[in-house]
């Protein structure tokens, strides 16, 4: 069903900001602009894969999830309609404003939009980082991963079910996540319980060298732009990595060397106690979360 992560979109009130920190802190390409003036970026050879639409408030406005063609499509979709959700056949002005080449959306059980999809476009050798950067992992393992709250865990758990997502494992540290994986990257998405409440957390873009990771903390450290973690590396996918507020509201972590599931047979699916092995400090200044808000079901 599900292959990766392809793309995200978000709505912020300070879309232009991202054609300075993308670039000079994350080290995005900056793509040609979308209709309405929209913010697309660039992480490797794909036309875009994040978008920062123009917007009153700072929203995930949607995920767009990669299916290997048409069946695979088909199939996602009917797998959703078996489980009462409407599914939405997009129509061909929507599919031009996203870098594939069909596409069928829903919303899920607590508000938030999901795009399927086939037919990403690639533009081989391409890809120009806004400043020097060996590059992100993408491939077969998609854009990275994403974090999410959501009210109900179990809940929240079956319906990815329904979408072909497998459990990695598990942290109980305070608050309890769990992790899911859909290719070989240790997971795709993250669910964290909030009671009473739904959002997101952060977008994971992975780079190809532990010295990129220095390099941006360094910047953002010169710059003051907030973090929300300092440098660590987590316990259960072994990334590297520290976690910096955007323009929008949401985090980016941004890491290196995220363990892989290459055996999934023998996969040995854990609950941690701890979400780090080492650092990831929060400091005392750190930003609450901002994609956070009030869910009330039927909403």
């Amino acid at each position: 069903m599900i292959q990766a992560l392809s793309y995200i979109g978000f709505t912020s009130p300070n879309a232009e900001q991202w054609l300075q920190f993308a670039p000079e802190i994350l080290g995005l390409e900056v793509a040609p602009r979308g209709p309405e003036g929209a913010v697309r970026l660039r992480v490797d050879d794909a036309p875009y894969r994040i978008t920062i639409h123009s917007g009153k408030t700072d929203e995930l406005a949607y995920l767009g999830w990669q299916t290997a063609g048409p069946a695979a499509l088909d199939g996602s979709v009917a797998a959703l309609k078996s489980r009462g959700i409407e599914v939405h056949e997009a129509d061909r002005d929507l599919i031009a404003l996203r870098p594939v080449t069909d596409l069928a959306w829903f919303i899920d059980p607590f508000g938030i939009r999901h795009e399927l999809s086939w037919g990403l476009g690639t533009r081989p050798g391409s890809f120009r980082p806004g400043r020097p950067l060996s590059g992100f992992v993408t491939g077969r393992g998609g854009l990275g991963h994403v974090v999410l709250f959501v009210p109900d865990l179990d809940q929240a758990q079956d319906f990815y079910d329904t979408l072909g997502f497998r459990l990695s494992d598990r942290v109980e540290a305070g608050i309890s996540l769990r992790f899911f994986h859909c290719n070989t990257r240790h997971h795709t998405i993250a669910l964290a319980a909030t009671p009473g409440r739904v959002g997101m957390h952060h977008l994971m873009l992975e780079v190809k060298s532990l010295d990129d990771v220095g390099a941006a903390l360094d910047l953002c450290n010169q710059r003051g732009i907030p973090l929300a973690m300092g440098l660590g590396r987590h316990t259960n996918d072994l990334m590297t990595s520290f976690y910096v507020r955007t323009p929008s509201g949401f985090e980016i972590e941004y890491g290196w060397g995220g363990r892989m599931i290459e055996d999934e047979a023998n996969w040995d699916i854990r609950t941690y106690d701890s979400g780090s092995i080492w650092g990831h400090k929060v400091p005392e200044t750190a930003p609450r979360p901002g994609l956070l808000r009030p869910f009330k079901a039927g909403v």
